[in-house]
């Protein structure tokens, strides 16, 4: 099966979005009962996780860490956003969940996130989904 894109629109300069209920629903499309999918995000400044979906103040704690501890400003990248490649970098650009029974097999809590760090854009999420043996 080929990698299924699917667009993402960010508001603000970090967000992060809750994907999860659309790449479920590529795994489900794709007919697979027990295997593997990957998320990647093709882009530098933006990145992907999995965590707690249950409370959104976990994003919010987690942008507003991330901010701290990686803040705008002051580095030697001319376009003004170094920090939002070096944020990216920290997140990952990919994330491995398991397909079991036709369907993700996420913890009770988690989701998976589409982590903006240089927006608000349009960006593409890239789900592939591989049966097991």
């Amino acid at each position: 099966m080929a990698a299924v894109s699917f667009e993402v629109s960010t508001s603000s300069r970090s967000q992060m979005v809750d994907v999860t209920g659309r790449v479920r629903e590529v795994v489900r499309e794709s007919g697979v009962y027990d295997g593997i999918c990957i998320v990647y995000v093709p882009h530098t400044t933006a990145g992907v996780t999995i965590n707690e979906n249950a409370d959104p103040a976990v994003a919010t704690d987690i942008l507003e860490y991330l901010g701290k501890l990686v803040p705008q400003g002051g580095y030697r990248h001319r376009e003004g956003n170094a920090d939002s490649h070096i944020k990216a970098s920290l997140m990952g650009f990919s994330q491995v969940l398991l397909v079991e029974g036709g369907d993700l097999s996420p913890g009770t809590w988690q989701g998976v996130f589409f982590c903006e760090f240089d927006g608000p854009r349009r960006r593409r999420m890239l789900v592939k989904v591989i049966p097991g043996g």
